[in-house]
């Protein structure tokens, strides 16, 4: 009897492996496994579309190469974007002797860049005041003469500031002292550069990089646009006057600037020592001024100023109009 139980159970394996093999056989007939090399195609058909909506690996930056860089951005895809530091290979080379008339803004900043230089406490700057009175300019100048001394400087563009947080994440991985430099800035109530530039002057909970300064200009105090009727929200509390909170708001960005640099309109004189040091910039010699006096006057009151770069236009004009005549 244990006998015949040992052959129906042997008996009923068989058959069930029997069943199951038919079952496998008709499975695999019906639907066959995709070929291997078609597996690979597929997969490679679907990285090659998933990587045209992905932004590329940035390129690598040239830190050795240059000492003045920019922040550029790139449109990849319908709405996404990637940004990376660029080297710039030719920079403009302008000294603190070429910068006329600005002396005293020119001490404040080289004193707070010298600061920075050494690992001593340093502030954020705003230069603030008339166009063409050097502003931009002096950021160079000082990139000029301290780069040997490991000074950057990194241009961003008021779009971009946006990014400003990953702009300094990058730069304070590296040994440079890096000064960002927005020119030119001004914003408009709600743009997002605006909230990005206070969150990294002054209202962020990591420590701010001891590599990195922000240097800005413009020509306006508090960065914004200031109205009117702005004025109606002041209050009067006693002799006290108590701003509204509109104007508070506009304020308080350019009080996240450490350290204020004012620059004001050349005076004639002013005017005068700015041309005279351009045009011997140029090549002119001292006494070339003296039948170039009345011209210089002509061109200032043709553009309605009197600034450094009205008297670099004017030696420029002056240099061309010498070469072709030559």
């Amino acid at each position: 009897m244990t006998g015949n139980r040992g052959q129906r159970t042997i008996a009923r394996k068989r058959s069930a492996a029997t069943s199951a093999s038919s079952r496998a056989s008709k499975i695999a007939t019906a639907s066959p496994p995709p070929d291997l090399a078609s597996l690979i195609a597929r997969a490679d058909a679907a990285l090659r579309q998933l990587q045209a909506w992905l932004p590329p690996a940035p390129p690598p930056v040239a830190w050795d190469d240059a000492i003045a860089f920019r922040w550029r951005k790139k449109i990849h895809g319908r709405d996404g974007s990637s940004g990376h530091v660029e080297a710039i290979r030719n920079v403009h080379r302008i000294t603190l002797g070429d910068l006329q008339g600005i002396d005293r803004q020119k001490k404040l900043v080289e004193q707070n860049t010298r600061q920075f230089l050494a690992g001593a406490p340093a502030n954020n700057v705003l230069m603030t005041g008339s166009r063409g009175t050097g502003k931009s300019s002096l950021v160079k100048a000082l990139l000029h003469k301290y780069s040997k001394q490991g000074l950057r400087v990194v241009e961003v563009d008021k779009d971009d500031l946006i990014d400003l947080l990953d702009i300094v994440d990058i730069l304070q991985q590296r040994p440079e002292k890096f000064i960002v430099f927005c020119d030119d800035l001004s914003f408009d109530a709600g743009e997002a550069g605006y909230k990005a530039l206070k969150v990294i002057l002054d209202g962020t909970v990591a420590a701010t990089a001891s590599n990195v300064l922000i240097y800005a200009t413009s020509n306006r105090r508090h960065l914004l646009p200031e109205y009117f009727s702005e004025n109606a929200e002041t209050k009067h509390i006693g002799e006290e006057v108590h701003p509204g909170e509109s104007v508070e708001e506009k304020i308080s960005l350019s009080e996240r600037f450490g350290l204020w640099v004012s620059f004001y309109p050349f005076s004639q004189d002013e005017y005068f020592a700015a041309v005279k040091g351009w045009l011997k910039h140029f090549g002119f010699a001292p006494e070339a001024f003296d039948a170039l006096r009345e011209e210089a006057v002509q061109w200032s009151l043709s553009r309605g100023s009197r600034s450094g770069r009205i008297a670099w236009q004017f030696a420029r004009d002056c240099a061309g109009r010498r070469a072709v005549a030559r």
